[in-house]
């Protein structure tokens, strides 16, 4: 499977999926810390992918997405942002209904 499929199956296989550096548990930068906190503070599962131990997945995922920069956020498919539209969209309540109308979708894949 080429990159790209593997990045389409993952976004297909995931409701909710944060690309960013390291992990919630443990972000490699201020910008994945902040949105992987705002996702987890909604209080639903998510999927995540560590792009630093995936370079593949970094070097593609841009040009795929069309959106340059990491973390990018997943829903349903769709790209909903980096680091400052999470933490803006949280801030403003938008985040959580968002990612619990998700979430049962999540739980039923497994």
């Amino acid at each position: 499977m080429d990159i790209i499929e593997t990045i389409k199956s993952q976004i297909e296989e995931n409701p909710i999926i944060l690309y960013m550096k390291g992990s919630p548990s443990a972000p490699q930068c201020g910008f994945s810390m902040r949105a992987s906190q705002a996702l987890m503070e909604c209080g639903q599962r998510f999927a995540y992918v560590d792009i630093l131990s995936n370079p593949e997945i970094r070097t593609n995922l841009p040009t795929y997405a069309n959106w340059p920069t990491f973390p990018q956020l997943w829903v349903n498919g769709e790209l909903v942002g980096g680091c400052d539209i999470i933490t803006e969209m949280h801030q403003n309540g938008e985040l959580k209904p968002m990612v619990e109308a998700a979430a049962p979708a999540a739980e039923g894949s497994e």
